[in-house]
């Protein structure tokens, strides 16, 4: 599956943006799908986590309550609403694709992940 995101930008403190990820050449709901980020001279972030079928997902404690991930699977797009955006929140994010059969958010690492987008830049001034 290949991935490609969009909607990053630069924003103020406490404005929302949303992210969205398309992906093509592949069965889009039987990946679970997430949304790393990685900020400059930081190691890559978990931020959120989907099932392949939708539903709840499972967030990093420091977007919990703030970002939102959803899904469409008969759009292939999987999206990161972001709310009241942080200065802190400024990174790369990355959508990230894994196929499984497992129904429920089970995946949490960066290594548990076989496809990944190229990366959104967004930046949160102060």
């Amino acid at each position: 599956v290949q991935l490609q995101a969009s909607g990053g930008g630069l924003v103020e403190a406490g404005d929302s943006l949303r992210v969205s990820c398309a992906a093509s050449g592949g069965t889009f709901n039987r990946y679970a799908m997430a949304w790393f980020r990685q900020a400059p001279g930081k190691e890559r972030e978990f931020v959120a986590t989907i099932s392949r079928s939708g539903g709840n997902g499972n967030y990093a404690d420091s977007v919990k309550g703030r970002f939102t991930i959803s899904r469409d699977n008969a759009k292939k797009t999987v999206y990161l609403q972001m709310n009241s955006l942080k200065p802190e929140d400024t990174a790369v994010y990355y959508c990230a694709a894994r196929h499984t059969i497992v129904t429920a958010p089970a995946y949490f690492d960066a290594a548990d992940y076989n496809y990944w987008g190229q990366g959104t830049q967004v930046t949160v001034s102060s």
